[in-house]
């Protein structure tokens, strides 16, 4: 899978040849259809209709979907509906209240908070450090650690899109941009 910022970048570097196959990381990617068109929940009652991108790598043939950051893989929501989740439960919020919070089914949001495990928390935090130390490197000793990982996990993720929107003048939505930098897996995989 690739994640790109928007479905109409996907385009672009694809029509210019500029998407490499994640494989084998040198065959170009070429358009290769679509997926199957998607409906995906955000906030409140509001829904995104997304058809993705196939591509298939000229090279190694392997074919991939382009999926714009706003959505997660395999979630029925966006990429900002689970990250407000995200936020809840790391300012104290149980499964039932941040279900609440967020008009979503408390079995939802059960199985989400479920799939962060420690290791998967690392991981996300190293996205946001790589990515705030590429933008502003002078703001990553400012931001100490309070005990909660989650917490400081989403804080290296937000002070990076902060800073990128400030410094490059991007006006995405931040959770967009978190979807970059996580690569489409704010959650961890099942299993």
């Amino acid at each position: 899978m690739i994640v790109a910022r928007t479905t109409e970048l996907a385009e672009q570097l694809l029509a210019a040849g500029e998407l490499r196959c994640p494989r084998c990381t040198h065959g170009p990617l070429a358009a290769w259809g679509y997926g199957r068109r998607r409906t995906i929940r955000s906030h409140g009652h509001a829904t995104i209709t997304i058809r993705p991108r196939r591509t298939r790598c000229t090279a190694c043939r392997s074919t991939h979907i382009a999926m714009p950051a706003e959505v997660q893989p395999r979630h029925a929501d966006t990429t900002a509906v689970i990250g407000t989740a995200l936020l809840h439960k790391a300012n104290g919020l149980g499964y039932r209240r941040v279900a609440a919070a967020i008009d979503r089914p408390e079995s939802t949001v059960r199985r989400w908070l479920r799939r962060l495990p420690n290791a998967h928390l690392e991981r996300i935090y190293q996205d946001g450090v790589r990515r705030l130390l590429l933008v502003a490197r002078e703001t990553f000793s400012e931001l100490r650690y309070d005990g909660n990982m989650l917490r400081h996990a989403l804080t290296m993720l937000c002070a990076a899109a902060y800073w990128d929107r400030r410094r490059y003048s991007i006006t995405d939505p931040p959770w967009t941009l978190i979807g970059m930098y996580t690569r489409g897996r704010l959650l961890a995989p099942p299993g």
